[in-house]
């Protein structure tokens, strides 16, 4: 039955007013968000002038496309300040930082008497060494904390491989007695290497390559070790000096019981005591705290019972229980007086406080 508005044989197939007649024009509701114009309410027409329609923004529909634009714009604004900080950051070391040479300064002490031998612990017991400790224990770090520039790690940091080069070139047996040089030679900054080897393979009197500046070491020909450990004391001072650099100063006296290498009869046969007195300076930036090495800027040593006439710059020669030393006279020098050594390029005479009370 037909409606009420239709004509009473219906509606006319294929003419106005069918359903399909406006199925090509009906919009879904992802067409109506995506319209760039969008008609104003009847409020908003009846103002004056009003236009019937207005345009929607453009964002909505390339949203997507323009965050990964921004997203490529930072990431390449984030790395173009990062290569312009890396090349003038004013922090970074200067082009130039090699090491300076050591500046070395080797004195050998006469006794004016011969020398007084016996037990290594009763020399011991009966000399300025009597309190010392023994070995790397009479090597302490002091009390300290940071500097403007310098974490107290660094700071620490600094003291312990000032110490471990003491322990490395004037306690390690194997050092000492001239089978080695490599626990000092590891700690030495890269640039110094070369005046090292040299002065370890031809020392010379120059101001630059005495081996005793950097280590003690004796002749094992002549001298044999009667004590497994030297008596030691002194003190490490550390101070910044730059931004960039802290320098520590030891200032130590070591002192070791020595006997003829071939033991024999008579007062030779007997051990005594050689006395060595250290002061050293030692130089780090950031990159030795970080590898673990030390720049040596200066070393002056004293040491004796030694004759005058011997060549301290190499091995050093001690004199041995019941030797003498030459007639020389030079100014008297006590090598236990903390301290800078009052230094002399050719001898001093050995304090004769300096020697055991027996």
């Amino acid at each position: 039955m037909a409606g009420r508005g239709d004509p009473p044989e219906g509606t006319p197939e294929g003419l106005p007013g069918g359903e399909d007649e406006y199925r090509s024009v009906v919009f879904d509701e992802a067409f109506v968000r995506a319209a760039r114009l969008q008609e104003f309410s009847a409020r908003e027409r009846m103002g004056e002038h009003a236009q019937a329609v207005r345009s929607r923004p453009s964002w909505e529909g390339r949203g997507g496309s323009r965050q990964a634009l921004l997203l490529v714009l930072l990431i390449v604004l984030a790395f173009g300040t990062a290569v312009y900080l890396g090349v003038r950051n004013p922090y970074q070391p200067p082009v130039d930082q090699r090491a300076e040479a050591l500046r070395t300064t080797v004195v050998p002490l006469a006794p004016q008497s011969a020398v007084t031998g016996g037990e290594p612990d009763r020399l011991f017991a009966h000399s300025p060494v009597a309190e010392y400790r023994s070995g790397a224990a009479g090597i302490n770090l002091p009390l300290t904390g940071r500097t403007p520039h310098f974490s107290e790690s660094q700071v620490v940091a600094a003291l312990s491989i000032a110490k471990e080069y003491l322990v490395a070139s004037s306690l390690e047996p194997d050092v000492l007695t001239g089978a080695t040089v490599r626990p000092a030679r590891i700690l030495i900054d890269p640039d110094q290497l070369e005046q090292f080897d040299q002065s370890v393979e031809s020392p010379r009197d120059d101001g630059r390559h005495a081996v005793a500046a950097w280590l003690v070491r004796f002749d094992p020909r002549q001298v044999a070790l009667a004590a497994p450990a030297a008596r030691v004391q002194g003190t490490l001072r550390v101070q910044e000096i730059d931004s960039d650099l802290l320098e520590v100063t030891a200032d130590h006296t070591f002192t070791y019981a020595v006997r003829p290498a071939s033991a024999g009869a008579g007062p030779t046969a007997l051990a005594s005591l050689f006395t060595v007195h250290r002061e050293m300076h030692f130089r780090f930036d950031r990159e030795d705290l970080r590898m673990h090495r030390a720049e040596l800027l200066s070393s002056t040593v004293q040491a004796g019972p030694q004759s005058c006439a011997a060549d301290g710059t190499g091995s050093l020669r001690p004199l041995l229980a019941g030797e003498r030393a030459d007639r020389a006279r030079q100014a008297v020098v006590d090598p236990y007086a903390t301290g800078r050594p009052t230094a002399s390029s050719l001898c001093g005479t050995l304090a004769p406080s300096a020697q055991p009370s027996l």
